[in-house]
C-alpha cells in the first residue's frame, strides 16, 4: 500500500470513529463511505468498514442499513481479493455490485 493511500485511509477511519464516539453517525458515513472505497481490495479494512457503517446505522436506529451491512462484513471478509465493484460507497441501499465513479483523487490513491 502505497503511503498517500494509508494515509489517507487512516484518516477516514479516524474521524469517521471519532464521528461515532461523538453520536455523529451522518459525518461517521461520509469518513466511512471513502474509508471503505480506498479499503476495497483489503479483506480485514473492508469489513472494518462495514462493521463501523453498521455501527453508524445502528445510532440513526436505521435498521436497514444495520441488516444491510452484516452480508457485507462476510462478503468483505471473503470476496475482498477476488471482485469489488469499483468506486461503490458499501452503503445499504446501494447494490453490493454496483460500480459507482471515483473522484480524481481517489482514482490517484488508488493507483
Amino acid at each position: 500500500m502505497g503511503e498517500a493511500l494509508h494515509r489517507a485511509l487512516q484518516q477516514a477511519f479516524a474521524e469517521g470513529q471519532a464521528a461515532l464516539q461523538q453520536a455523529d453517525p451522518q459525518t461517521a458515513l461520509v469518513w466511512l463511505e471513502r474509508a471503505h472505497i480506498l479499503s476495497q481490495r483489503m479483506p480485514l479494512r473492508h469489513a472494518r468498514a462495514h462493521w463501523l457503517m453498521l455501527r453508524a446505522g445502528w445510532q440513526l436506529h436505521d435498521w436497514r442499513e444495520v441488516a444491510g451491512q452484516l452480508p457485507r462484513i462476510l462478503a468483505a471478509l471473503l470476496f475482498s481479493r477476488i471482485w469489488v465493484p469499483q468506486g461503490n460507497n458499501g452503503r445499504a441501499r446501494v447494490s453490493a455490485f454496483q460500480p459507482m465513479p471515483l473522484s480524481e483523487e481517489m482514482r490517484r490513491l488508488l493507483e
